[in-house]
């Protein structure tokens, strides 16, 4: 299960996969979710943003490990600066998204449910607005605006991630993306 510059692990390849395509629904759906009211998803959001975040340390844990897989390609002190930056927002946008999410629901009262287990038990209140009250206003209030920013500043990281990916495809021609794909 070892990485090398002409093959990714399937252990590696699987964790990119999983925490990249989660983090996209997530985000698309949690934009959804707060620009259409819609309320119904917020649980399924929440449960899935819990198995994600496990997926995601998981990764970071792995990474840790093994150390960054080598460069595909030869690249210039810029391309590495950049690439390294991104993967490093990535990785840290990754974790902080799903820990500012429990922050919000957790400490704004409404708890955090997955798939039956009960993580953060609701707050109930009769007279609250939702139906429940914050449990700390402040860190709820924190945890909003992280979450919030976050989701906006992924989608331009992923974009970049991306870009980056395609350009080491089709510009300099380097197998970056077809090892990512186990090819």
């Amino acid at each position: 299960m070892n990485d090398t510059k002409e093959k990714l692990s399937l252990f590696t390849i699987s964790l990119h996969w999983i925490v990249a395509v989660g983090m996209i629904a997530l985000v698309v759906i949690g934009i959804y979710m707060a620009e259409f009211e819609v309320y119904a998803l917020y649980d399924w959001h929440k449960a899935f943003g819990v198995l994600l975040f496990v997926a995601a340390l998981a990764r970071v844990l792995w990474r840790m490990k093994k150390g960054w897989p080598k460069a595909a390609g030869d690249y210039s002190v810029m391309e590495t600066i950049t690439a390294k930056g991104v993967h490093w927002l990535l990785i840290i946008a990754t974790l902080l998204m799903p820990i500012s999410g429990l922050m919000m629901s957790g400490f704004g009262g409404h708890g955090v449910d997955v798939f039956g287990w009960q993580m953060i038990a609701d707050n109930p209140s009769a007279t609250a607005e939702f139906g429940v009250a914050p449990i700390n206003e402040t860190f709820a209030g924190v945890g909003h605006q992280i979450h919030n920013l976050l989701g906006w500043a992924l989608l331009v990281i992923i974009v970049l991630h991306v870009a980056g990916a395609v350009k080491h495809h089709v510009v300099d021609k380097d197998a970056t993306l077809l090892r990512m794909l186990g090819k």
